[in-house]
């Protein structure tokens, strides 16, 4: 397999879990989104407030941006992973602390930088945001570069 090929597979397995995760947290909560809220929520992120209200394709937008995130997220692993013989031999680990570092850049760096003051404000919220960036990113995105490590060095 390919790198592109691994990138596009880790991308469609780590983008759906993630928006699953997305949506089912959602639909659990107090006062829950629909998948359309939440889409349009991820479209405002670099198009602006208007996508909260605006025409239906700020939904559509919602999921290139987020597969758009997911691709640069699946790239950077994928493309630097060679670069760190550690992250192949333990993907578990590898994939429990790449979702982290994912974490850590979303909800500190990126979030804050758009919507100030918008910190996790629950120890649920936190344990919610590491299940979906451990579980559903970074592990799938581990294994899925591990998997293409393993088989491209089996054909050589």
């Amino acid at each position: 397999m390919t790198k592109g090929k691994t990138i596009i597979l880790a991308t469609a397995v780590a983008g759906t879990l993630d928006l699953l995760s997305a949506f089912v947290f959602s639909a659990l909560a107090p006062h829950p989104a629909g998948p359309d809220a939440i889409m349009r929520f991820v479209a405002s992120g670099p198009l602006g407030d208007g996508a909260l209200t605006g025409a239906s394709a700020y939904v559509l937008a919602g999921y290139i941006v987020h597969f758009a995130i997911m691709t640069c997220m699946v790239s950077a692993y994928v493309l630097i992973a060679p670069s760190v013989p550690g992250l192949f031999r333990r993907p578990l680990v590898a994939g429990i602390l790449y979702g982290l570092l994912l974490w850590v850049i979303m909800y500190w760096v990126v979030r804050p930088v758009r919507w100030p003051g918008m910190y996790p404000r629950s120890v649920l919220g936190v344990a919610e945001a590491w299940f979906s960036h451990i579980v559903c990113v970074g592990l799938p995105i581990a294994f899925i570069a591990w998997r293409h490590r393993a088989r491209s060095a089996l054909s050589r």
